[in-house]
């Protein structure tokens, strides 16, 4: 799937596969880049490669929460009320600059993203599965925009950037998608079934319980740092462990190993952190704070 993907975004292997790690694992993607680098195109290949539907809401200050959940509304001929189903209805949602949504209208996405259902006016629907949201949003310009809470933040099971691409990709880009979609690449090798049997597939993955310390001691030494105000909640470590687990099943592994949670330490854990304002103006990040963690927590053998 990373492969397939890969045909139509030019990005570092280990974005796209960190995303397929998350759409098996049952986590959610941000993606927190510039304008132009792809962002969409990786949320549509995606959802192509893995032969899911797709859904795109795009987010603007006047976006209403029926908007992203749906309506109940009377149909006359029916005599009825019925229910149109929003695009959170869908397999593969791209929530596209999230943070120009309303607060309000943030929270809509709150129990798609924790408990994968919607409820609406009393009644609650269960979403189809797989269901994965990949939202976007741009770390330049925020005007207009609404920063997305913590608890908000939490339930992305990874944040990445794709970045730009090197000299020599983007002018086979230049080439290759000149005169045609970038998704005319992209074919779909499996489907939702295949999705689902996966998902199966890395709950049952072994994790030592030594591993399981080690993720504990990782997300508790982001709590203990001095330069963090908030650290990592017991959810971050749940999302790191299946996150671990996906990563095995991806390179053909029955067991997760210390190797796959620091491979995807920085990406689960540092958007979950808040640092002190004093740790601000110095210049720390949170990236420094989880690269620290995973330096100074002992590593299980």
């Amino acid at each position: 799937m990373t492969d397939a993907c890969a045909r139509a975004v030019r990005a570092p292997r280990v974005v796209i596969e960190t995303c397929v790690v998350a759409l098996l694992s049952g986590g959610h993607v941000m993606i927190e880049d510039v304008p132009g680098v792809g962002k969409t195109v990786l949320a549509k290949s995606l959802a192509r490669a893995a032969g899911c539907d797709y859904s795109r809401l795009q987010c603007t200050a006047d976006l209403l929460p029926a908007d992203v959940t749906g309506v109940t509304v009377w149909d006359q001929n029916a005599a009825e009320f019925l229910f149109r189903p929003g695009p959170v209805f869908a397999n593969v949602v791209l929530v596209d600059e999230i943070n120009r949504a309303s607060p309000k209208t943030q929270s809509a996405l709150l129990e798609c993203m924790e408990e994968g259902q919607v409820t609406v006016d009393g009644e609650t629907r269960v979403l189809p599965l797989p269901f994965i949201i990949i939202a976007t949003q741009n770390p330049v310009e925020y005007e207009g925009t609404f920063p997305l809470p913590e608890a908000q933040l939490d339930r992305f099971a990874v944040r990445i950037a794709i970045g730009y691409p090197a000299p020599g990709d983007e002018a086979a880009m230049l080439l290759d998608l000149a005169a045609r979609d970038a998704l005319d690449h992209v074919a779909p090798v499996a489907d939702v079934a295949a999705i689902v049997a996966a998902r199966d597939v890395v709950d049952r993955v072994h994790a030592d319980p030594a591993l399981a310390a080690y993720v504990v001691g990782l997300v508790e030494a982001t709590r203990r740092d001095a330069r963090i105000q908030l650290g990592a909640s017991p959810r971050a470590g749940l999302a790191l462990l299946r996150a671990a687990k996906a990563r095995a099943v991806i390179e053909g592994r029955g067991y997760a190993l210390p190797d796959d949670v620091r491979g995807l330490g920085r990406s689960v854990l540092a958007h979950r952190l808040i640092l002190t304002p004093d740790a601000r103006a110095r210049g720390a990040s949170a990236e420094e704070v989880v690269a620290d963690a995973l330096d100074a927590v002992p590593v299980p053998l």
